[in-house]
């Protein structure tokens, strides 16, 4: 990876007042995606995949209303918007580059097409997928792919689909080495739902962190004990003042589970209670594998989970088109969270998603 992204420390060693979390620790994977020109070899969010030409590409197979919500756009105009947008914020006033002409061209050729035609009937579904993420094994060593692969890819549909209001996933593991041709041009949806259903291709930046539950995934006991004041004061932990009402407010904010794009560790509650995922094949029950996230960090005090390259730029001002903390510029749900699990017994088993 061309770049680092760091983790700052936790503002308190949780595990020092509270040793009854230590066995609960899980090891993840911050992506840290940064907006870039990923290439196929690369492990990236929204960037070009690894896809073998004699393969045929992956459609979504389900119905699909084309009943415009007001939102949609095709992916070219989607992007075209973005780069538009990055020139205005930047005050660029150069002559647009052939690639960015071609982007113009394409979603002239679309516009056109809506005014004239309308949008596709049934016959032109099933749906091609969009590409999430591509993630080679030499990056995140945390994945545990199933025999001989080091490639996870990830696509969705960036329609909605019943019942839960969700991009449908589609996961592929397979091995680099035995990609010989590879598709110059896969492929694109006539429109996306949303903007935020169309990942801004990122470079990624892994790091290696620990992770504690979120404090919904805490026994009951361990829920009260979090919310002992005179435990944290005791400890000396530092804790500032204002959390005395709330105190496993502050565990929540700053020390359970991280925030942002990432594999494995825990789940991030919040929408509902936990709700364990089972294999439909074997029953075993389910393991996050991806963590497809609406923001990188939160506002205000969420902030502390802002890497330390990006601290400065986390506490500035924010405005149309740019948010530091949404470089992926995906949107799942209302601003929550798609998880991607898998099961532990055997990942070639289907996988399962949720929204929280």
């Amino acid at each position: 990876m061309s770049f680092v992204r760091t983790t700052p420390p936790r503002p308190v060693e949780v595990t020092a007042v509270f040793p009854e979390l230590a066995p609960l620790a899980r090891p993840a994977m911050r992506l840290h995606p940064r907006p870039g020109s990923p290439s196929v070899r690369d492990s990236s969010v929204g960037g070009p995949l690894l896809w073998p030409a004699g393969e045929p590409w992956p459609h979504c197979e389900d119905g699909h209303l084309h009943v415009d919500s007001g939102f949609r756009r095709s992916p070219t105009e989607v992007r075209l918007e973005r780069l538009l947008q990055a020139r205005w914020r930047t005050d660029v006033q150069a002559t647009l580059t052939p690639e960015e002409e071609a982007l113009k061209e394409r979603n002239a050729a679309w516009l056109a097409r809506r005014l004239d035609t309308g949008p596709p009937g049934p016959a032109e579904s099933p749906v091609p997928m969009l590409p999430v993420a591509q993630l080679f094994l030499r990056d995140i060593p945390l994945l545990r792919p199933p025999g001989q692969a080091d490639l996870l890819q990830i696509l969705w549909c960036p329609y909605e689909h019943d019942p839960d209001y969700k991009p449908a996933t589609a996961l592929f593991w397979r091995s680099a080495a035995e990609v010989g041709d590879i598709v110059s041009t896969p492929p694109e949806p006539y429109e996306a739902d949303y903007p935020g259903y169309v990942p801004e291709p990122c470079l990624l930046a892994p790091e290696t962190i620990t992770e504690y539950p979120n404090s919904l995934d805490l026994s009951p006991e361990l829920r009260l004990a979090l919310e002992d004041w005179n435990r944290w004061q005791a400890a000396d932990a530092g804790v500032d003042n204002s959390y005395a009402e709330y105190p496993r407010d502050f565990y929540s904010i700053h020390l359970g589970n991280a925030p942002g794009w990432k594999v494995g560790g825990w789940p991030p509650w919040g929408r509902t209670d936990p709700n364990p995922r089972h294999c439909a094949v074997c029953e075993t029950q389910m393991v996050p594998l991806l963590t497809i996230a609406s923001w990188e960090w939160d506002g205000g005090e969420g902030r502390s989970w802002a890497p330390q390259e990006d601290q400065a730029d986390a506490a500035g001002s924010h405005y149309a088109g740019h948010n530091p903390s949404q470089p992926t510029k995906v949107e799942v749900g209302s601003t929550d969270n798609m998880q991607i699990y898998v099961c532990p017994a055997s990942p070639e088993h289907p996988h399962t998603d949720l929204i929280q």
